[in-house]
């Protein structure tokens, strides 16, 4: 069973509070969960690999087999792909969790994507900033 996941990390400042936004479709691209999450004053890149390391939870749990990742962090995408280090010792940590949780996957993919093909993950990144914030 295959889950196409975007994933969104939102920074007011950085670090600042931030915010996760996860879009988890089926094969059929209907959604199938999403999430909007205040997750405390952190850096961007931080809230990114976090957006992403709860998707993957997400979709372990609702018995997904295989994951497509979408993602407009290029950052991210390239260090999961091995194609950068990961210098920063927080990233090193999030980084190893990432890596493990697609371990429990048969077959994964990720991409950078377009912001603007990421809309609805970032808005429910930005959504879990302004809902802890009002």
């Amino acid at each position: 069973m295959k889950a196409i996941i975007y994933t969104d990390g939102a920074c007011r400042g950085n670090p600042g509070p931030s915010g996760i936004g996860v879009v988890i479709r089926d094969a059929d691209h209907q959604i199938v969960e999403t999430r909007a999450e205040y997750i405390g004053v952190v850096t961007n890149n931080v809230a990114e690999y976090t957006a992403l390391a709860g998707g993957l939870q997400t979709a372990i749990s609702r018995g997904f087999t295989e994951v497509s990742l979408r993602l407009d962090s290029q950052l991210v995408v390239r260090q999961v792909l091995g194609e950068y280090r990961v210098k920063d010792t927080r990233l090193e940590l999030l980084h190893a969790w990432v890596m493990d949780l697609l371990g429990h996957f048969d077959r994964w993919e990720i991409a950078h994507v377009r912001r603007e093909l990421n809309a609805l993950a970032d808005k429910l990144a930005n959504d879990g900033i302004d809902n802890f914030l009002k």
